[in-house]
């Protein structure tokens, strides 16, 4: 399935871009191009985390529930053995949803669901409810409309694929907790071929005492197992933000070095180093002779916009090479749509032939520093959207 994008100028050393369709795979392959993951079978569980997913279940239960069917279901031998033994994510995570109870009445109802991310006016007010006390927006800044553009109605195609013989759901999605047919928190989530990705989570300020997001981080890793997706995505990591730190308390914890796409445990020399720097590529920390180390970015991005360098010169992390783009991109051959009706292969545009690659205001720079940015696979995939429409 192919990507339509249009484009925006570079601003400073940054790159734009708008998708109007997208399928699940083509934003796997965008963002394994710079996100962080955790393999969701590896996940060890730290205490405070455990914590959070058992008080919650005693919450939901109650004291009766817990009473009453530890006399009528008692645990067999098996059971009680791996209690033991260790933590067990999925069990824990689904122990008191309403579906897994045994006949007994519990405290509580609480069901979780996966639903398209659709704007309810529900969801709406729940989302309202968190921007207001939880990032203090003022109440007239939160509209529906802006909630729909933010968290609903994603690009990605919603689909279901077959995976080792089992159905798995691909797309963006809401996982909606409900408490006694309550909404009272929602995960936004991007469910790809190889990947639960977390996009945001509210939740009412009702419940801010029971830890949602740690409840939340370990029950879309427990998705991320269950459904094959393998790994669990927790988004942009800005090691300096004292409210994004949390992230890397879960582990093993992967970082894609944007220089050569290889994923590094966020952990030892990689945590110190960003201790230290603003930005921080392994693979150049580990280049022996230090005349072989390319320089630094500039500073800031009022820097690069005076210094007026191209975003090729600029060497911005994660960019092919002119050299390599034109080595594993067909430019000639990628799409280019320019009006209802009309779409052509940029070879068939009258200024192609005389474009340099290195130039951002020739249709072959344009075209050059897109696929530079978006990779080889996305670039062969996408129809650029160059009309007014």
């Amino acid at each position: 399935m192919p990507a339509a994008a249009t484009l925006l100028r570079p601003i400073g050393g940054s790159y734009y871009m708008i998708t109007k369709v997208l399928s699940a795979q083509i934003y796997q392959d965008l963002i394994d191009r710079g996100w962080r993951r955790l393999p969701a079978d590896s996940l060890v569980a730290r205490n405070d985390q455990r914590k959070a997913l058992n008080s919650w279940n005693k919450f939901v239960l109650g004291e009766e529930y817990i009473k009453e069917t530890a006399k009528r279901f008692p645990k067999t031998k098996e059971e009680k053995a791996r209690q033991r033994n260790g933590f067990d994510l999925l069990q824990t995570v689904h122990e008191a949803e309403n579906d897994k109870l045994k006949p007994v009445e519990p405290a509580h109802r609480f069901e979780v669901t996966l639903e398209p991310d659709d704007c309810t006016e529900e969801k709406f007010q729940l989302y309202k409810n968190y921007q207001i006390h939880v990032h203090h927006d003022k109440p007239g800044e939160v509209t529906k409309k802006g909630f729909e553009r933010f968290l609903c109605k994603s690009p990605i195609i919603r689909e279901t694929v077959k995976k080792n013989s089992k159905e798995q759901r691909l797309g963006s999605y809401h996982q909606c907790y409900r408490l006694d047919g309550r909404l009272i928190a929602i995960g936004v989530l991007d469910l790809l071929p190889h990947a639960v990705s977390g996009v945001y989570f509210l939740y009412h300020q009702d419940f801010e005492k029971w830890s949602f997001g740690k409840l939340s981080a370990m029950r879309e890793a427990a998705l991320a197992l269950e459904g094959g997706y393998e790994f669990y995505y927790m988004g942009f990591y800005i090691h300096n933000c004292i409210k994004m730190r949390y992230k890397g308390d879960y582990k093993p914890q992967y970082v894609l070095d944007p220089e050569t796409n290889e994923w590094n445990p966020l952990e030892g020399e990689l945590r110190e180093l960003m201790d230290k720097q603003k930005y921080v590529s392994l693979s150049r920390e580990h280049i022996d002779k230090e005349e072989d180390k390319k320089s630094y970015l500039l500073e800031t991005s009022v820097e690069v916009f005076k210094s007026k360098k191209t975003l090729f010169k600029l060497g911005m992390p994660g960019m092919m090479s002119p050299e390599e783009v034109e080595a594993q991109v067909d430019l000639s051959r990628m799409r280019i749509h320019l009006s209802k009706g009309i779409t052509v292969d940029t070879e068939d545009l009258v200024a192609w032939e005389s474009g340099d690659i290195t130039d951002p205001r020739s249709i072959r720079g344009i075209v050059g520093e897109f696929a530079a940015l978006v990779g080889p696979k996305v670039a062969a995939a996408a129809t650029m959207d160059f009309s007014q429409d």
